[in-house]
């Protein structure tokens, strides 16, 4: 599914390549000036001993190759400068990506649980509508609070009432089909998205899964102490296209259905 993508800064640029293929192109300038001086050589050395001038032109090419070979140092120690320049190029773009990647995660996830937030569950909710529209699909959105949190909020404080968030999500993670989507709606709610359902019963099935999950015995440590804690769950399901085309429209009848499900004790209900 695709991701909301938040505008990032952009990495610094660094260009060597001007750079290196000036030194590049030196290093074949002292590869040729090595094979003259080694043809030049291979003439002298047939010519050796047979006058003052060989000596002299022998003396000659000596200097040349002392040359070729301070070039080639220089060339040496450029390229050398220059892989260097490369390499801290490469670990700035690989800090910057990382960065890039944090920034964007964290722009997109709930700070407390690592959930979806409400921007990138919009996303996949629109985008799911798109699908089921163009294929001819049905979907359903849940909208999920948590009864009795507020009670163990208030009397246990807010590290035990994150401990319970945190634990609720990760059931909640661990329940969701592949191509669902669950997200921290804010405070002690949840979104939950179905792609591709069949039919109500599937539906109801899948949501009396999670009120259970969510009901399960919970252990937190408070103060050094293991304390059990329970928690239930009022969910309220809205189905497309019966109860809405649009995500605004799906999620507010969600959301009525859930109070329906919490005035009636709890458990699920269907929007109407």
């Amino acid at each position: 599914m695709p991701t909301l993508i938040p505008p990032q800064s952009g990495p610094v640029s660094v260009r060597p390549d001007k750079s290196l293929t000036k030194v590049l192109g030196k290093s074949e300038y002292v590869q040729d000036l090595v094979e003259e001086c080694a043809a030049e050589l291979s003439v002298v050395n047939d010519e050796l001993g047979k006058d003052l001038a060989t000596r002299e032109k022998t003396v000659a090419v000596e200097d040349k190759v002392q040359e070729a070979a301070a070039e080639l140092t220089s060339v040496n120690a450029a390229l050398e400068h220059e892989i260097e320049e490369r390499h801290h190029l490469e670990l700035r773009l690989a800090v910057v990506t990382e960065q890039g990647d944090i920034a964007r995660h964290a722009s997109l996830h709930d700070p407390l649980t690592g959930l979806p937030n409400r921007a990138l569950f919009d996303d996949r909710l629109q985008h799911g509508l798109a699908q089921a529209e163009r294929h001819d699909r049905t979907l359903a959105v849940m909208f999920v609070d948590l009864d009795g949190f507020k009670r163990i909020n208030d009397e246990h404080g807010h590290e035990v009432g994150d401990g319970i968030l945190r634990l609720v999500a990760r059931r909640l993670e661990e329940n969701t089909r592949k191509d669902d989507t669950v997200s921290r709606h804010g405070g002690d709610e949840f979104l939950y998205l179905l792609m591709e359902v069949t039919d109500e019963s599937t539906v109801a099935a899948i949501a009396a899964k999670i009120v259970a999950v969510i009901q399960a015995p919970a252990v937190l440590d408070v103060r050094g102490t293991p304390q059990t804690f329970r928690v239930s769950a009022s969910l309220g399901i809205a189905v497309y296209p019966k109860d809405g085309t649009s995500a605004e429209a799906l999620i507010e009848a969600a959301d009525r259905a859930m109070y329906e499900a919490k005035r009636a004790g709890g458990g699920h209900s269907f929007g109407r």
